[in-house]
């Protein structure tokens, strides 16, 4: 059914690497380690874990899983206040004279560690507050060198450009948005169809995969991966008082994208329920029986189970006679893989499949992995919950960071493929913009095509015309 939203160079060539190795000894510094693995820590441990020195330097894969979770605990932009203050504070940048040698062997790790996370996270810069601290560091070192005002010029407009090219693809999801919005349709009449149809725009199942494939690679492509943790930020357990973030939380384009989801269900219902004749409706069923088949093979599995979702919704599975029209082996066979059973074992497996063969892959075509977005918020959702609770004596549980960190990080992999696929954009037009029955409106139309067969279908139906119609 519709889902509902409940309030790269961190990788290897074989993905996320988990193990974050020290030369420092067990309990040492704030920092519990556990077989050569950080285990966890006090927040102020962790956030000095971060900071570079003249002589050590952060693991990529630590600086991501922190900068990914501690969001949890404390907002970015007061991270980033407390890094530059032990940074001046450990160089003695406000020394009066600088240390020259000293500097000039900090400056590019500086610059990496700041580099890194404009990079990883780029929609934290959208506040002002954090780009103060980036330039206000910078101020301090580059008297020793001015190589390092390049430096920040160039990060700065790097920055710039990646936050201008989010910016103008949220724009036009949300211009996308309001246009839905107001084609919304309940029920108008019957004939003649409310819109052209999608047979007409696109009749080979395998086109119109590829071009959902463009749509959710579209989307995926502006969720930044600390939505995953903003969605679900609740009170610290050692403040109680306040949620880490005060502010509204930045979780748009991640909401953005779970009402495309619902979008597509309730588009494929409408395209079943809108035809006048029983055997021009079996025709639709089975066309988006072999798209679904089709997105499948591709890895995409979001709109797989939008499409089963849509055809599984009840306005459209009531439709007894016209489903007896349909040949239904195809269909049994996908629902059996999106199967919820044993936490959905059957996608969990084909999932892994797919994400195999991107490892491997040779061609873009063979990197796709579009996973079901509902169950992978559910999964980070309880990963959350385990980052957020801290131990009993305060610190923070690292390893339920790392697990977090290995799930988005791999979803960040995914959303990073370039789709392989001509674009065409009349059939990704009509998918962003046809109009769709609301849930009465799909009722209705399901009623007039197949007549109610009971009384309570009956009542329901009178009641539809009265209210939509305006028939007694």
């Amino acid at each position: 059914m519709p889902q509902m939203l409940n309030s790269s160079s961190m990788f290897t060539p074989c993905g996320f690497s988990p193990h974050l190795h020290s030369a420092k000894e067990d309990d040492q510094g704030g920092l519990i380690f556990q077989d050569g693995n950080l285990a966890s820590a006090s927040l102020d441990a962790l956030i000095q874990h971060l900071i570079p020195t003249t002589d050590y330097y952060p693991e990529k894969a630590y600086i991501f899983t922190f900068l990914l979770s501690s969001r949890l605990f404390i907002e970015p932009h007061e991270l980033l206040s407390r890094v530059c203050h032990k940074c001046i504070e450990q160089q003695r940048l406000d020394d009066p004279v600088l240390d020259k040698v000293r500097i000039r062997k900090f400056g590019p790790k500086l610059l990496q560690l700041l580099t890194e996370w404009t990079e990883t996270f780029p929609y934290d810069f959208q506040e002002e507050r954090m780009i103060g601290h980036l330039k206000d560091m910078i101020d301090r070192i580059a008297p020793c060198d001015e190589a390092y005002w390049k430096s920040m010029n160039q990060l700065l407009q790097t920055l710039n450009q990646k936050l201008a090219t989010l910016s103008h693809g949220q724009e036009g999801i949300v211009k996308i948005n309001v246009a839905v919005s107001d084609k919304v349709v309940a029920f108008k009449s019957k004939p003649p169809s409310i819109q052209r149809e999608i047979l007409t725009i696109c009749s080979d199942p395998y086109t119109l995969a590829q071009q959902l494939t463009h749509v959710e690679l579209e989307r995926l492509s502006h969720i930044g991966p600390e939505e995953f943790v903003q969605a679900f930020v609740h009170k610290d357990s050692l403040d109680g008082t306040k949620s880490c973030f005060n502010e509204q939380k930045k979780t748009s384009n991640l909401e953005a994208y779970v009402k495309w989801f619902n979008r597509l269900c309730y588009l494929v219902a409408t395209e079943i329920c809108m035809p006048a004749k029983k055997k021009q409706r079996a025709q639709v069923i089975e066309f988006f029986i072999d798209v679904a088949r089709e997105c499948f093979n591709i890895g995409n599995f979001n709109s797989l189970m939008a499409i089963i979702s849509g055809m599984n919704m009840s306005p459209v599975s009531r439709l007894k006679k016209t489903w007896s029209k349909v040949k239904t082996a195809k269909f049994f066979i996908l629902e059996h893989q999106m199967d919820p059973t044993g936490n959905f074992y059957n996608y969990r497996t084909a999932l892994r499949g797919a994400a195999h063969r991107s490892l491997t892959a040779h061609s873009n075509r063979e990197k796709i992995v579009i996973p079901f977005f509902s169950l992978l918020i559910k999964d980070i959702y309880f990963l959350n919950e385990g980052c957020a609770n801290r131990l009993p004596n305060g610190h923070v549980n690292f390893e339920k960071f790392l697990e977090l960190a290995k799930q988005v990080g791999e979803f960040i992999t995914w959303k990073q493929v370039d789709c392989p696929f001509e674009q065409d954009h009349n059939i990704i037009h009509y998918l962003h913009t046809a109009p769709i029955f609301t849930e009465d409106g799909l009722y209705l139309a399901s009623y007039e095509s197949e007549s109610p067969e009971n009384q309570t279908e009956k009542e329901r139906w009178k009641s539809l015309r009265s209210t939509i119609l305006g028939k007694t």
